[in-house]
């Protein structure tokens, strides 16, 4: 059988996500393991500005998004490892529901719960919020015009009649009651956002949008560009390089020489 090697920081990275972990996949799939843990452990990391609990919570983001329920769960338990806290990870999780749907976080709220159980962290965790039923819409716009300007009030002013309220929701709602609470800052959630989005597909619009509100907020293209990086091996090549062409629109590359320009 051919002798499978995992680079040093591989497995040196991997040890600080997974301390003691024993792999089955080694077992079965080790020629997989080697290509993967390689890459997406040792060179992909490499590539990266990115510390190891940012790191983290973008995959979080990301695999909320994909709907990678397994994969989560596990990077919980890593996220725990890395020194995040409980109400980091909660935090990451309910700022999924305005772009993820209900539905689809629904299963990911009582894994996190299991792993925080199987810790021995209690439950409830300490509330977050800091709006109210009479603030909600308020803050909201604050914190939408924190990101994204006096655009805010120009999408309000062209809604059409009958989608007034959708505008209204996501003032109260999408950013009231959870771009304003507390545990992750403003500057994270955003960063956060756009990770879930290019992990969803389909969403350039919004993608488009919030490289817009990331670059507003100072998460500049070089680290726009490190989270996709980052994210590659958890969504694939067609949303990376979908994401890749939203951040080149809005923040064209400046004096970097494409390598098809330069190849003779």
């Amino acid at each position: 059988m051919k002798t499978i090697h995992i680079t040093e920081n591989a497995v040196r990275n991997h040890e600080e996500l997974f301390p003691n972990l024993e792999s089955k996949l080694q077992k079965t799939d080790p020629e997989f393991i080697e290509l993967f843990d390689n890459w997406a452990f040792d060179e992909v990391i490499r590539q990266s500005q990115l510390d190891t609990k940012t790191r983290v919570m973008m995959i979080l983001a990301s695999t909320i998004a994909s709907q990678a329920l397994g994969e989560y769960k596990v990077m919980v338990g890593a996220a725990l490892n890395a020194g995040l806290t409980p109400v980091v990870i909660k935090e990451i999780l309910y700022q999924s529901v305005p772009y993820v749907g209900v539905a689809k976080v629904f299963d990911f709220l009582h894994a996190t719960n299991d792993v925080f159980q199987e810790r021995g962290i209690e439950l409830p965790l300490e509330g977050q919020s800091t709006t109210t039923p009479d603030t909600r819409f308020e803050k909201g716009v604050e914190a939408q015009k924190a990101i994204f300007g006096e655009a805010i009030d120009k999408m309000r002013q062209q809604a059409p009649k009958d989608q007034i309220h959708i505008q209204d929701f996501l003032a109260t709602n999408c950013f009231g009651d959870y771009y304003t609470r507390n545990g992750l800052g403003l500057k994270t959630r955003e960063l956060l956002t756009f990770a879930m989005l290019i992990s969803l597909g389909g969403c350039e619009p919004q993608v488009k949008g919030h490289v817009t509100g990331n670059l507003n907020v100072g998460n500049d293209r070089t680290r726009l560009i490190d989270v996709v990086t980052q994210l590659l091996p958890y969504i694939g090549y067609p949303r990376t390089l979908n994401a890749l062409r939203v951040i080149d629109e809005v923040v064209p590359p400046a004096n970097i020489a494409s390598a098809a320009g330069t190849a003779h």
